[in-house]
């Protein structure tokens, strides 16, 4: 086992738009372990007005669904995190709400709107540092405001921000422009962490093993290391990236 990561998927039964209950959660951590994934923070969303289940329920979900992979999958660690869309009461929630944070460290896995300004994008990862987090934004294919200006993007890198990808992008399973998109970032070097946001079996499914072996023969096996195994494990030590 490599100690591979996934650091967002939305597996937790019955608390978002993601697995419906506990036999879909495990059917799609027994594929993540099949496919060499050892370590999984669980990212749930948060999206004010349309995804706030409230922490408790998380939380118990997450803690039931962690004991029985301890019998099931016994070598399989879960973290928990969250997906948080982000909105102009940010800092007020990030201060608030505990749940936002991955693995209860200073990392936040940040979602934006397709129509949001690059500006705006800019802006609310600017507040994020200036509030101690270490944002990471989330599928940055996803933005056309950020799709074609790579300067922006290796800018909000040096501020800080980290970039996440989606694995069915990198393979095509989003399409044609996602799939350009993603492997010119890994080309340029601007990709941190490739993740799965699997939400079940049929349509979402995870498929982190494909995007392992696609970057591998594309990459290189150290390319590999850093993106599935040392970058996000810097998000379980609170270390920089």
């Amino acid at each position: 086992m490599d100690d591979f990561f996934d650091m967002h998927c939305h597996i937790i039964p019955d608390v978002d738009d993601g697995a419906k209950n506990i036999e879909m959660s495990l059917n799609i951590l027994k594929k993540e372990y099949k496919d060499g994934i050892s370590n999984i923070i669980l990212t749930p969303h948060y999206r004010v007005g349309m995804f706030e289940t409230p922490e408790e329920k998380i939380r118990e979900n997450y803690l039931e669904l962690r004991e029985i992979v301890r019998d099931e999958i016994p070598d399989l660690n879960l973290y928990l995190g969250c997906e948080y869309h982000v909105n102009m009461d940010m800092e007020e929630e990030l201060k608030e709400r505990s749940q936002l944070r991955l693995a209860n460290t200073n990392y936040v896995l940040l979602e934006f709107s397709g129509a949001d300004s690059a500006a705006y994008i800019k802006e609310r990862v600017y507040v994020a540092l200036s509030l101690g987090y270490q944002p990471i934004i989330a599928h940055i294919e996803r933005y056309p405001a950020l799709e074609k200006d790579f300067d922006l993007i290796d800018y909000l890198r040096r501020m800080g921000a980290g970039i996440q990808i989606n694995a069915d992008a990198v393979l095509g399973e989003d399409g044609r422009a996602a799939k350009k998109f993603c492997r010119k970032l890994i080309k340029e070097d601007l990709v941190d962490y490739i993740g799965s946001d699997a939400h079940n079996m049929k349509d979402r499914p995870p498929r982190m093993g494909e995007a392992i072996r696609l970057l591998r023969k594309k990459a290189g096996e150290g390319y590999v290391d850093h993106i599935f195994r040392d970058n996000p494990q810097r998000i379980i030590d609170e270390a920089d990236l």
